[in-house]
Order: structure tokens, then C-alpha cells, then sequence
């Protein structure tokens, strides 16, 4: 249900739409919907995390590095590095940390 909650949100949203699929004592599973352009701002993740790709491709930057990502393709996210994610077609992401 919480798929669909983010593909209806997006149809009206500015920003990327994301929502908590798990939270627990030692990490969580973020989903985050975005059309296509959309921007997930420069941040840092505080924890070891890996974001894959559901449906769509985005665009990871990091410094001058740039890996783009297809539909079940993943990358890690290294601590405490500032990077951002730029989607390149409407996409569906996991973001799993811990």
C-alpha cells in the first residue's frame, strides 16, 4: 500500500515523496517516489545505507563522481559523504540503512 501512497502523493508533489516502509532499533527501509527531474538535495547519510533502484533511473552524484542507475541496480552510500539523486525518468527507489 505504501507504493501506491507514494505514486498518487507524486502525481501532485514538487519535491521527491518518500515514506518509511520499516523502522527498527538499528536501521530503517525508506521508499522514495520521484518524477522525472526531481531532486533529492545534497545530504549526507548518517548510516551505512544502499539505495536501489525499483523502477526508473536516477542519476547519483558525488563530488565529481556520477553513476547513473537503472531498475534493479543498487549502489552503496558511503557515511557522512555529501551526495544528491537527480531522477532521470519517473523512478521508485529503496533506501535501506543500518
Amino acid at each position: 500500500m505504501t507504493l501506491h501512497q507514494i505514486k498518487l502523493e507524486l502525481e501532485t508533489a514538487k519535491h521527491p515523496v518518500a515514506k518509511a516502509l520499516h523502522k527498527g532499533e538499528h536501521g530503517r527501509i525508506l521508499a522514495i517516489g520521484f518524477k522525472k527531474d526531481m531532486v533529492l538535495k545534497a545530504h549526507q547519510a548518517h548510516l551505512p545505507s544502499t539505495l536501489l533502484v525499483i523502477e526508473g533511473k536516477v542519476l547519483y552524484k558525488e563530488g565529481l563522481k556520477e553513476i547513473v542507475l537503472s531498475a534493479q541496480e543498487e549502489l552503496q552510500i558511503p557515511v557522512n559523504i555529501i551526495h544528491d539523486v537527480t531522477a532521470l525518468e519517473n523512478s521508485l527507489c529503496l533506501l535501506m540503512q543500518g
